[in-house]
């Protein structure tokens, strides 16, 4: 990938760069730091971005537990329907949750505070894709947070053979 041309700018089009290019305002930004010239960088802006990036770590988490969550309740309820892409969607969200944690270890004290309102939206994915009633499903998360992420862990009736191989 060819990296985009960011000097010289002109001192009125960076100050808007921002807003014209994000693109080239992020690798000047970088620039800027590498080359520590810190009068030029975009110090609001900049600001700004890292603190999204944090926000968007926590909404992957949230992201993640809702599809994994929804996925048990479809899992538990939905019996009949169960599928190998219903297990492997429970695998690899739970795969992918904890490698994002582990990437993010201050993210898990907010896993428990945040779990009942990562639920309700499970529920919702759940109730959504079941076509099940949203009273079939427990108002209140029934699972532990060591279940949802234990391989060995698939609520409600054992899995029949032909989905689990």
């Amino acid at each position: 990938m060819q990296t985009p041309q960011v000097e010289p700018i002109p001192g009125d089009l960076r100050e808007n760069l921002y807003e014209t290019d994000f693109f080239a305002w992020t690798y000047a930004q970088a620039k800027f730091l590498k080359e520590r010239e810190w009068n030029k960088l975009d110090l609001p802006n900049l600001i700004e971005e890292i603190e999204s990036l944090g926000k968007q770590q926590r909404a992957e988490l949230r992201n993640r537990l809702k599809v994994l969550l929804g996925h048990l309740l479809k899992w538990e309820y939905q019996v009949e329907r169960r599928s190998r892409s219903w297990l492997m969607t429970i695998r690899i969200q739970r795969r992918d949750t904890q490698e994002l944690l582990s990437e993010n270890p201050s993210l898990k004290p907010y896993l428990q505070e945040a779990l009942q309102k990562i639920y309700e939206s499970g529920r919702d994915l759940a109730t959504g894709e079941t076509n099940l009633p949203l009273k079939t499903f427990p108002e209140n998360c029934p699972y532990e947070l060591e279940d949802i992420f234990s391989d060995r862990f698939y609520p409600g009736e054992p899995a029949t053979d032909d989905v689990m191989e």
